[in-house]
């Protein structure tokens, strides 16, 4: 490669970290794709780290030792998660949203990427230390919240189907109760969608009382897996004393729906209780 005046170099270096969250990557390989002493890369990686405390972008951990390196970790500040998910909120009160069961309309913010994006690396920032090897979400509206939560967490996706698909291969199923409707339902994952003894990150869009939650956890059990957390966009708090799950991370509390009156009170979730908020 052409070598790069600094300034130029931090660009790349800073793209590199970027595109690579939680993977370690060794100083040599800095060292040697831009022909500089390692001296200079650890420098140029003191100014990057620098500039991603200062504006909230992440950490920049250095691992010591002969297979030592960098490693980038996206993270939501605080008060930055906080504005957001509050703009958040004033868009899910809309009455327009309410459905029947006490559900809202949430397909349009589950299709905004940039929506999502900030989404997925909130949840990233809550379970950064949690050694996540897999996201998984059961079909259909929790995709785009699991892809966007992996992308930060640099993980694979695992998606659960409700019913079986023969291109799937052998599958595990169960049988689970619906926390809501009481109801006895079906999921299945393929064996080969996931390594057994795998820590595993669930995440949904829409929690009541926990039943597809619940089930996720069940079924992975018969991979020997280790749910590391749950995250949920919005859970309601109706019907808290059935609930299924106890270990989760919400960003919204749907508190009350009057569909005649057509009002919503939404507060923040849980995420925020022990981060000042």
């Amino acid at each position: 490669m052409k070598k790069l005046r600094r300034s130029a170099r931090l660009v790349d270096m800073t793209q590199h970290l970027l595109a690579h969250p939680h993977t370690l990557t060794p100083l040599t390989l800095f060292a040697e794709q831009y022909g500089a002493a390692k001296s200079s890369i650890s420098e140029d990686l003191s100014i990057i780290k620098e500039a991603f405390e200062v504006q909230g972008v992440g950490l920049l951990k250095t691992v010591a030792g002969a297979a030592g390196g960098v490693k980038f970790i996206p993270q939501v500040k605080t008060d930055e998660a906080l504005q957001f998910v509050r703009d958040l909120i004033v868009h899910l009160a809309n009455p327009e949203r309410l459905l029947p069961g006490g559900y809202l309309y949430m397909s349009d913010i589950l299709g905004n990427p940039s929506t999502m994006s900030q989404i997925g690396k909130i949840f990233a920032t809550a379970y950064a230390e949690k050694n996540v090897d897999v996201v998984m979400t059961v079909e259909t509206k929790g995709i785009p919240l699991a892809y966007a939560t992996a992308m930060f967490l640099n993980v694979p996706v695992v998606i659960v189907r409700r019913d079986n698909k023969v291109t799937e291969g052998s599958v595990v199923s169960i049988n689970y109760v619906s926390g809501s409707s009481k109801r006895i339902q079906t999921m299945s994952l393929a064996r080969r969608a996931l390594a057994e003894q795998s820590r595993v990150l669930i995440v949904d869009d829409f929690m009541k009382a926990g039943g597809t939650l619940r089930g996720m956890i069940d079924l992975l059990q018969e991979f020997r897996a280790t749910v590391v957390g749950c995250g949920v966009l919005v859970e309601t708090t109706a019907d808290v004393s059935e609930r299924l799950v106890d270990e989760y991370v919400s960003l919204a509390k749907l508190q009350d729906v009057d569909i005649k009156g057509k009002q919503i009170e939404i507060e923040l979730g849980s995420f925020f209780e022990n981060r000042g908020e």
